[in-house]
């Protein structure tokens, strides 16, 4: 059994090491610091019955001023012995909810790389996320990564004329194709 709940202080070491264990893109300590004193409404962590964390997400608001309020999410993993249990869906519904009460936040944006099908297949299928851009060479290995957003109304999306991938890809002149999402993929949600 897991419990999904808020981070604390006491948990930053057991996030970065299951950063470690489970994706490329990893952070130094102090990151987790500015994000957990700077916005600790948003982070979570799932810890399993021995009080092991097993998942988290990291997520921040945005501070541009030109743009509405919006958050992003940062980094979400968890342990490949946890997957396929609905744990990362409640990490990120449990941040979402925070987003949007708590920083009035109008969406959620992401970056995913474009290889990473089981997490499109979560962010698409399962939370709601639509691919708004492609960003060539966004990882330090080069590969491209999809920003993705999820609106938490439908009026903030008319507002904000959220595209379609098929939409984005037209006016950029590429000729990508619709990704194809393994369901059965058991890839960890990382983000950046």
């Amino acid at each position: 059994m897991v419990c999904i709940r808020p981070a604390t202080i006491d948990d930053l070491l057991q996030m970065q090491r299951c950063n470690l264990l489970c994706l490329p893109e990893n952070y130094q300590l102090k990151y987790y610091f500015y994000h957990i004193l700077s916005w600790p409404q948003l982070l979570h962590v799932a810890e399993d019955y021995n009080g092991k964390i097993v998942g988290y997400v990291l997520a921040k608001m945005e501070e541009e001023a030109t743009d509405p309020v919006h958050g992003h999410i940062t980094s979400l993993a968890v342990a490949r012995s946890h997957r396929k249990m609905g744990i990362a869906a409640q990490l990120m519904s449990a941040t979402h909810k925070a987003m949007e009460e708590v920083f009035g936040a109008e969406y959620v944006s992401l970056h995913v790389r474009v290889s990473n099908k089981g997490a499109i297949h979560l962010y698409t299928e399962t939370l709601g996320y639509r691919v708004q851009d492609v960003e060539a060479k966004y990882y330090a290995n080069g590969e491209d990564a999809y920003e993705m957003r999820k609106y938490f109304s439908a009026s903030g999306a008319k507002r904000r004329g959220s595209k379609s991938r098929s939409a984005t890809a037209s006016e950029s002149g590429s000729q990508q194709q619709q990704p194809k999402v393994d369901a059965g993929a058991a890839e960890p949600a990382a983000v950046s």
